[in-house]
């Protein structure tokens, strides 16, 4: 049996990938490592665990996949209502009416300090 060779050319990475080249190569590289970037900031501010995703998107060919995958994640769940202070929440009662003038003054002292 005769073996079969692969001869390399120019702009071939590997055997099966012409055209890609080394520059292309790099490319796509850079590419993803941006994509991950901003995929991590994202992740980060919707709290939800951003160096996982980070890693996820930056493996090569599955990156692209994971990312695609986050967005349709992130669109989809609830989003995030952001933290009341205690003072929000002091507000809050003051506006329904469970506590009166002088409570809520008393408590934006004490919590102003």
């Amino acid at each position: 049996m005769q073996a079969i060779m692969y001869r390399a050319h120019p702009g071939m990475i590997a055997p099966g990938h012409p055209g890609v080249g080394l520059f292309g190569f790099i490319l796509l590289w850079i590419v993803q490592l941006v994509i991950a970037y901003f995929v991590y900031k994202d992740a980060k501010e919707q709290k939800m665990s951003a160096p996982l995703w980070f890693i996820l998107v930056i493996i090569p060919f599955f990156g692209y996949m994971a990312a695609i995958l986050y967005v349709i994640i992130r669109e989809v769940r609830k989003p995030l209502e952001p933290e009341k202070t205690p003072l929000d929440i002091v507000k809050e009662r003051y506006a329904k009416g469970e506590i009166s003038a002088e409570e809520f003054e008393k408590a934006k002292e004490i919590l102003g300090k």
